[in-house]
């Protein structure tokens, strides 16, 4: 058998089987079993069975490795294959496998389970079939079982066994791009005996999806959260029972990012080790650096430089290091920023833009190998019925970072303007501006140099991506809209001729207009923005050496890749304190929809 396999085929001669069946022809096949390594399908340390029924039944499955039962198995029907290169479609999580595992008949049915193998090491693994007749339990249940030791794999090692758990995620790319050193992020939950210190106990280790070989790659831990309270276990009105089953377990949860490498159009698993207590603290190094203090930090990597506001922590200076004699800046007008909002214009009230901040905002700051932050949230100065945030995240070894801005009302305003994803510059620093128009179905490319001051350029509030550039120095800074999302909780959304717009003066800026009364034919019209209206926008800044040939050409590029990230698939094993029935709480008493259920599949 080659080892490039890494599988355990076995043929099962002389294998002794034992069954409580009287009938000898009862008894159950094991045709085919393997001990696996993690692929996108299967993204786990696994076995894998294929087995065959002396007739066709409901069944209940368990396995049993080296004595211990598994607290789960998936069992699928045995017609069932899924290509082992993608993530799988079909799952039953714990509350489906109580209650719908017995509604369907099986003869050859295929199972897998979690099991942490090791490599070399015999296992001995037990399945046991309950056939049913009925779906309650009956004095008629017959259990057959099958038992084999197996010896594992033993080509290629393991991670360090001093961990004790591990989750495991599928990373898919999909639009045919290689990517190397991507920064991915993903929420994880624990259990709290199983946590002492996330940021010294992790490990994100890349499965090589050839050799199934590990590879550690960097990882950074930040935004952890503990829910202590443990569920009383009380009735949950007078008169009822007490529960015997939590409905709730404590649970802290934590942030993890990584750089991940994963091939165009492929899948690839990432296993996070977890729970040792004896682990030392791991120290990673890229070229993401961060100095200063709140809120004027200054971000660093191999691409960029950026300068936040010492007062608002909002972009001020951007330089491309390969262009270091040329760095972008504004510093024309009030807060002199690059980024100036969300903003809000309410006369008589002054115009209030987040970019007025002045260190009377909420701050705060991640910073490590992976990822970078800056975020800074709070009321708009002198505009009480209004909060906003602005948060920046910066990545190693790439020429653009991430704004995200959000702006909830509280009260209804009368307004002559509310905009947002407003970029300015001086206006001598770049020369053209170029996007993409829908409408014309083409990029639209305009000289900003020489264009009349106070003329606007007007394009889709939707606009997928826009730049300015000089074709002198050769320095492009672009736009490209990952995320615009607009709602209201009290009433339907309302804005006046949404719009994206690029107008001139001493400086050049972009921004999008939601209601923009104040600069439309009847400019002193004031337009409500209602109590409960939010304001979504996420973009990513790209600073850029310009094509010579199609200056906007490296845009595209980038485009393309950030508007189509990493698809991301968390697996878990279950853990052997999950009930094994399904609880919930009702509003109101009614029927569940299972009494009595008839499928006619069997």
């Amino acid at each position: 058998m080659k080892r490039s396999a890494f599988l355990l085929m076995l043929c099962f001669w002389g294998v002794v089987f034992s069954t409580q069946a009287k009938n000898k022809s009862e008894i159950l096949k094991i045709n085919h079993l393997e001990l696996g390594y993690p692929h996108p399908a299967i993204p786990f340390y696994h076995l894998k069975a294929e087995l065959e029924l002396p007739e066709s039944s409901m069944i209940e499955v368990e396995a049993i490795v080296n004595g211990k039962t598994l607290r789960f198995v998936n069992l699928y029907q045995g017609d069932i294959v899924e290509e082992a290169d993608k993530p799988g479609f079909i799952h039953r999580p714990p509350s489906g496998y109580a209650l719908s595992q017995d509604n369907m008949l099986y003869k050859t049915p295929l199972i897998t389970a979690w099991v942490r193998w090791e490599p070399g090491k015999t296992y001995k693994i037990e399945v046991k079939v309950k056939i049913k007749k009925s779906v309650k339990p009956s004095p008629n249940d017959k259990i057959l079982s099958a038992t084999v030791e197996v010896k594992a794999p033993d080509g290629v090692a393991g991670f360090d066994p001093a961990w004790k758990a591990y989750k495991s995620i599928v990373l898919s790319e999909t639009a045919g791009i290689e990517r190397k050193k991507e920064a991915v992020e993903v929420l994880l939950p624990f259990y709290p005996d199983e946590v002492t210190d996330l940021k010294r106990e992790i490990r994100v280790m890349a499965v090589n999806p050839t050799d199934y070989s590990l590879s550690e790659v960097p990882c950074q831990i930040f935004e952890i959260q503990k829910y202590m309270v443990k569920d009383s276990l009380n009735p949950l009105e007078e008169g009822q029972s007490s529960r015997h089953i939590p409905l709730w377990m404590p649970t802290v949860t934590c942030k993890v990012a990584f750089l991940a490498d994963v091939s165009a159009k492929t899948s690839k698993v990432f296993l996070v080790y977890y729970n040792n207590p004896k682990a030392l603290t791991k120290s990673y190094r890229t070229d993401l650096q961060v100095q200063g203090e709140l809120p004027g930090l200054t971000i660093d990597n191999d691409y960029l430089n950026v300068v936040l506001h010492p007062s608002s922590g909002h972009i001020d200076e951007i330089t491309l290091k390969s262009h270091v004699a040329n760095p972008l800046f504004h510093r024309m007008e009030t807060n002199g920023a690059i980024h100036w909002n969300p903003d809000i214009y309410a006369p008589p009230r002054a115009w209030a833009h987040t970019a007025d901040w002045k260190n009377d905002q909420n701050m705060y700051a991640i910073s490590g190998p992976v990822l970078a932050t800056g975020e800074f949230w709070g009321q708009l100065r002198h505009m009480p019925g209004v909060d906003a945030a602005v948060r920046y995240d910066f990545f190693p070894g790439v020429p653009y970072f991430f704004a995200t801005t959000d702006m909830r009302i509280n009260e209804t305003l009368q307004t002559l303007a509310l905009r947002n994803a407003e970029i300015v510059f001086k206006r001598e620093l770049l020369t053209h501006a170029a996007w993409y128009d829908i409408i014309r179905d083409k990029v639209m490319v305009y000289d900003v140099l020489n264009m009349a001051d106070l003329t606007d350029l007007k394009m889709e509030a939707d606009i997928p991506w826009i730049t300015f550039y000089n074709e002198q120095t050769g320095i492009g800074f672009a736009g490209i809209n990952l995320e615009y999302a607009n709602a209201s909780l009290e009433s339907r959304i309302s804005l006046l001729n949404p719009y994206f717009y690029i107008t001139g003066g001493p400086w050049i800026y972009w921004t999008r207009a939601l209601s923009l009364s104040f600069l439309a034919s009847n400019m002193q019209q004031v337009i409500p923005v209602k109590k409960g209206s939010m304001f979504h926008e996420k973009w990513a800044y790209l600073v850029y050496q310009v094509d010579q040939e199609i200056p906007y050409t490296p845009v595209l590029e980038w485009a393309k890749r950030l508007t189509n990230p990493l698809r991301v698939r968390l697996e878990e094993e279950v853990d052997d304190r999950v009930s094994k029935t399904l609880i919930e709480v009702y509003m109101d008493e009614g029927k569940s929809g299972w009494e009595e259920r008839e499928t006619g599949k069997h």
